[in-house]
Formats: structure tokens, C-alpha cells, sequence
């Protein structure tokens, strides 16, 4: 993940966006840049590498304009390289970025042939190049970043520098954070209050689909229709800013919200996004041709998001899977193919259980591969591939993000393992990666539906007990929210198959029993639809998730949540989103500790 600066400050602006990118190297460390204004021209130092390049390029080559904008790259789009490293320019306009252009391939197309040259293989620069268009048409530079805004698709997060503009910084988020700091004369962007926090403690986060123009002396903050909008100003704990709450009350809340972003991220380690195909991370690569089978163990959440990783690694890649809770695998003793393969997914890469199961598949001789969020953990060294996620720090003890970029993970290998297996077509890769690829902005409208699933909390809140149901890889998804709430608002929750409804959980049914059903219009829609029949005529209270097309099908329910239409490979970490939601706000209904609920920890260490 990208890390974004920019000053209208009173000295020279330079040192200080350095500063405020070395707060910001975690979250990328390819390349680095700064834009300033020189007598009003846009100047660029940029270099390849860590920041300390950067730092060692503006000794020599200094830059003394008061505003600025800077940038610690994290490549997605592009090696990382001098060419490819922000600022962007086109003209009189410069970009830094967050984030990812989904119609980047198509913008580029439709100004290369108005005869725009393009000097990277970013999809920033297309952001530059549409705001010079525009500029050039005898637009403002409020009005091209509104005329650009308007033509990008994807989850993003943008700081514009126009030339001869002293005093003018825009900036915009759709889905990946950025925040605004207040100093006297002064004003700064940032991706967040760790940026910030050598500048400022008076912080305003804006809000998804915010743009914001400031002077030294004013700041104006548009919604996403392009009226003014009101947005809180808060103090931010210079001593805290690391593990910073931000505008949220709980860091779940945040992590919920960050999902798009690292998603993206985690996408971009895995995908070429220039060329729409897998590319695994250097040192990640491993050849599934010659597997028979694969084994995969976790433990909780991770072991959810393993068991969607079955559906996914049979129908793709024709490659069957075994797969056990971490605790179990060893004990069952299950028979293991010397040279094959098991996975083991773990958030921080010490879970007691998967480690131990992860010696037990090496003293048997299969190859390990860890899917892990801490590239230093034990799992981590003891596996012979990893696979990292890019989720960041996850401070709340009920896992949302690593969750979700652990599906995003075993989503690219799946692909990955069904091209190696001559499964998957060219055509059918590029296919499901354009999926993936529109996932963070699908993650950002579902986040849109917040305030309906805060509605149902007080209905949550009485319930003894809730039901979730799901078919296919909604099958897990229902696991996982069933323990979603449990874990944090203490109300008992099962998960189960659709089809097994009339096995047994069927007479837990009544009128005080609120039934989830994840349900997105695919194949398997109709018999879930009937599912949801037969709880509706036991008077249980029906949450449907589902899609347009499944809304306009569904009969009568207490509620339903329309998400945005998905292909149905990536409807899992969609709809991931509205259950960890449902689990929150019911939690904070309740008043309990969400974000330390009794009796649990955030890493297991013990058996």
C-alpha cells in the first residue's frame, strides 16, 4: 500500500515531505518521490529503491518550493523503477496515487489515441494525463479534478499539484484513506495520522468519495455528489498515531474499513495488473502441475478462509483438497504424499496448532507453503514458500482484513494452480483476475450499506440465538459470520449448508430466531430460495444477502441487503464485509468490548 504527503507549507517543502514519508515507508518501499513548485514549475526527484535514495538524490539536487507533494511506492502497476516511481506528470499537472485505476488499459487507449505519450507503465499517470486533458480544454483545476474523478473506476487515493498554483492542493479518496492536517499558515494531506503527526495533531479524516481543495487559509471538503460537506476535525495523539484509531471508534471498525485498500494490495503482489494475469511475488512461485493433492490446515477464521480455498483449488484447478482444522490434523493421522504440498494459513504465523501441523507435513516430507501477514514469524521461516498477505497491522482481536486478504491470496493461487494444470484458459484467467481486480471497489460499495446493517442491531441484540445459511463457497462465508458474532457479542451462532436445514437445525427455527442467508444469484440461488421458504414459514426472522438479481427473486424477509453485483469467484470477500459488519454494530449495541472480547487473544500460542 502506497503512502501519500502533501504540504502548503511556509519553508521549503522538500525535507518535510520526506518526513512525513519515512512514517509511511510500511506501507511501500520500491521507490520514492517528491513534486515541488519552482517558480512555479513542477520539479520532480524520484528514486528507485528505499526512501534513503530519495534522501541521498535531494542532497545533491535540493528542492526549495514551499508546495509539494510525495510519495513511497509500493509497486502494483510496473516494476519498480525510477520511470515508474510518483509523482506523475502530465504537463502542468502532478499526481501521487494509492490504490488501483481499474480502466486504466482503456483510459490510456482513448488518450494515446488523442495523442498523449506515455512515459510509465503505471495506471497513475493515466489520472495526470485526463487532468491536463482537461486543464488544456480551459478547465479550472477544480474543475478537471471533478471532470477526472468522474471517469475512474476503482478504489483510490489522489493528491494533485498544478503548476503556477502556489497555494492549491486537491486531493480525493475513494476507498484507500487519506487525511487532512491543520497547521497555522499551513496545511497538510496525508494517507494517514502517522504522516501527519510531525506537522500537526489536528486531524480531519475525510469520508469515502471526499475530495478536498485547500489553500494555506481555507479547506473545502465535497462529497461525492460534489456538495460541501462538514467533517470533524479531531486530535490526534502524536504517542499513539501508530496503532491510531482514526475517526473510527474501534480499531475493528477500521479494520473493516480498510479492506479495500489492502485487498488491492495484497491483489497487486499476486497480479500483473498492465498485463490482467497472475503474477506470484518473488520467491513465492511454486509449479502445481505435479501435485496429486493438496492439504491445507488452519485454525478459526483462517480455517473459513481455507475451506472457500477448497472450492476454489477443485473447480479451478481440478486439484482435490484435504483440508482440517489445525488442532485435528495431526491427531487423525491422515495419510501424506512425500513432495506434495500443504498449506498453512496463519494472521500472525505463531498459531500453536498450525505450527505444529506444519512439522508434522515436513518430518512426512511434503513441501509447506505459509500464508501469513507477519513475513517474520515463525511459520514464515519454517515454511519452504510463503505467500504474504498485506493486510498491515491487525490490532482487533476478531480477525476482518487478514481474513480477507488470506481469501484474496488463495484466489490468485487457485488461478495460479489451474493455468499450471492446464485447467484455466488464457481467456478464463484473464477472466477471473479482471474479478479480483474490481473487488476493492465492489468492498467499497458494500461498505456504503453500513447504516442499514446498523439497523438491524437491536433485533440481534435479543436474539439467544442466530442461524447463518450459505451454498457453495457462501457456505463458509456463513460459517465465518456465525462466529463473527459470537466472538464479540456473545450470543450463540451456528453456520451450516443450506441443505442441511431440514437435518436438524430446522427446529431451532421460530419467531425469535434471526436466520442470515447469504445468498448471491448464482446456480445455486433457487434451492437456497427455498431454504429461506421453509425458515419463513416457521416464522424465523430472514437477513438476506444477496445481489439486485437475488433481491428481485427473494419473497418476504425481515430485511434484505442488496450488495453490488460479482462474479461468483470473488462474492466470498464480498460478502465477508456485511457479516463482520452485522457482528459489530450488534456487539456495540450490546456494550461489549469489541475490539477485546473476554476470553480470547489475538495470536494463540498455546495448544
Amino acid at each position: 500500500m502506497c503512502g501519500i504527503v502533501g504540504i502548503l507549507a511556509k519553508d521549503a517543502a522538500a525535507p518535510q515531505l520526506v518526513d512525513g514519508l519515512k512514517r509511511l515507508e510500511y506501507r511501500g518501499y520500491d521507490s520514492a518521490g517528491v513534486a515541488t513548485l519552482e517558480g512555479g514549475r513542477i520539479v520532480r526527484r524520484r528514486a528507485e529503491g528505499k526512501l534513503r535514495n530519495l534522501e541521498a538524490r535531494l542532497k545533491g539536487e535540493p528542492l526549495a518550493g514551499h508546495a509539494g507533494i510525495g510519495h513511497t511506492r509500493w509497486a502494483t502497476h510496473g516494476a519498480p523503477t525510477e520511470a515508474n516511481a510518483h509523482p506523475h506528470a502530465s504537463g502542468p499537472v502532478a499526481v501521487v496515487h494509492n490504490g488501483i485505476i481499474e480502466n486504466f488499459r482503456e483510459l490510456r487507449a482513448e488518450l494515446e489515441a488523442e495523442g498523449a505519450v506515455f512515459e510509465s507503465q503505471t495506471d497513475t499517470e493515466v489520472v495526470a494525463h485526463l487532468a491536463a486533458h482537461a486543464l488544456k480544454g480551459g478547465a479550472s483545476p477544480r474543475e478537471a479534478v471533478a471532470a477526472t474523478l468522474k471517469r475512474l473506476r476503482g478504489a483510490f487515493a489522489l493528491a494533485f499539484l498544478f503548476e503556477g498554483e502556489e497555494n492549491l492542493l486537491i486531493g480525493a479518496r475513494r476507498g484507500s484513506p487519506l487525511a487532512i492536517g491543520h497547521g497555522e499558515g499551513e496545511v497538510f494531506l496525508g494517507s494517514d495520522a502517522v504522516a501527519l503527526a510531525p506537522f500537526t495533531d489536528a486531524v480531519t479524516y475525510l469520508e469515502d468519495g471526499d475530495w478536498a481543495v485547500l489553500t494555506r487559509s481555507s479547506i473545502e471538503i465535497l462529497d461525492e455528489a460534489g456538495d460541501k460537506a462538514e467533517r470533524e476535525t479531531v486530535r490526534a495523539s502524536v504517542a499513539s498515531v501508530i496503532v491510531d484509531k482514526g475517526s473510527y471508534r474501534h480499531f475493528m471498525a477500521k479494520e473493516i474499513a480498510e479492506q479495500p485498500e489492502v485487498v488491492g494490495h495484497t491483489l497487486a503482489r499476486y497480479i500483473d495488473m498492465a498485463a490482467g494475469r497472475i503474477r506470484l511475488p518473488h520467491g513465492s512461485d511454486f509449479d502445481f502441475s505435479k501435485l496429486d493433492r493438496l492439504a491445507i490446515s488452519a485454525c478459526g477464521t483462517a480455517y473459513y478462509a481455507g475451506l472457500v480455498a477448497r472450492y476454489w483449488f477443485e473447480k479451478f484447478a481440478r486439484l482435490p483438497v484435504d483440508i482440517d482444522i489445525a488442532s485435528e490434523f495431526r491427531y487423525r493421522e491422515p495419510p501424506l504424499v512425500p513432495g506434495s504440498l500443504a498449506i498453512l494459513i496463519s494472521q500472525s504465523g505463531e498459531t500453536a496448532d498450525t505450527l505444529a501441523t506444519l512439522r508434522h507435513c515436513k518430518a512426512q516430507g511434503m513441501k509447506i507453503g505459509a500464508v501469513v501477514n507477519v513475513p517474520t514469524s515463525t511459520i514464515a521461516r519454517e515454511a519452504d514458500v510463503v505467500f504474504p498477505t498485506v493486510a498491515g497491522v491487525e490490532v482487533g482481536v476478531a480477525s476482518t482484513k487478514a481474513f480477507t486478504c488470506q481469501l484474496a491470496t488463495l484466489a490468485a493461487l487457485a488461478i495460479k494452480a489451474g493455468r499450471d494444470r492446464k485447467v484455466l484458459s488464457e481467456t478464463d484467467e484473464a477472466k477471473l483476475v479482471s474479478s479480483l481486480i474490481e473487488l476493492p471497489r465492489l468492498m467499497v460499495e458494500a461498505l456504503h450499506l453500513e447504516s442499514e446493517i446498523e439497523r438491524l442491531a437491536p433485533v440481534f441484540a435479543k436474539a439467544d440465538d442466530v442461524l447463518y445459511l450459505g451454498r457453495g463457497t457462501s457456505f463458509p462465508i456463513a460459517l465465518e459470520g456465525a462466529l463473527k458474532l459470537k466472538e464479540i457479542s456473545y450470543i450463540h451462532a451456528e453456520g451450516y449448508a443450506a441443505g442441511e436445514l431440514k437435518h436438524g437445525p430446522i427446529a431451532l427455527v421460530d419467531e425469535n430466531v434471526p436466520v442470515v442467508v447469504l445468498a448471491p444469484f448464482d446456480p445455486l440461488f433457487e434451492k437456497t430460495a427455498s431454504n429461506m421458504q421453509e425458515v419463513a414459514a416457521r416464522g424465523g426472522k430472514i437477513v438476506l444477502l444477496t445481489d439486485e438479481e437475488g433481491a428481485a427473486h427473494a419473497g418476504e424477509t425481515l430485511a434484505t441487503i442488496v450488495l453490488p453485483k460479482a462474479f461468483a469467484f470473488v462474492s466470498p470477500l464480498l460478502y465477508a464485509v456485511p457479516i463482520q459488519l452485522l457482528a459489530y454494530h450488534t456487539a456495540v449495541f450490546m456494550g461489549t468490548d469489541v475490539d477485546q472480547p473476554r476470553n480470547l487473544a489475538k495470536s494463540v500460542t498455546v495448544e
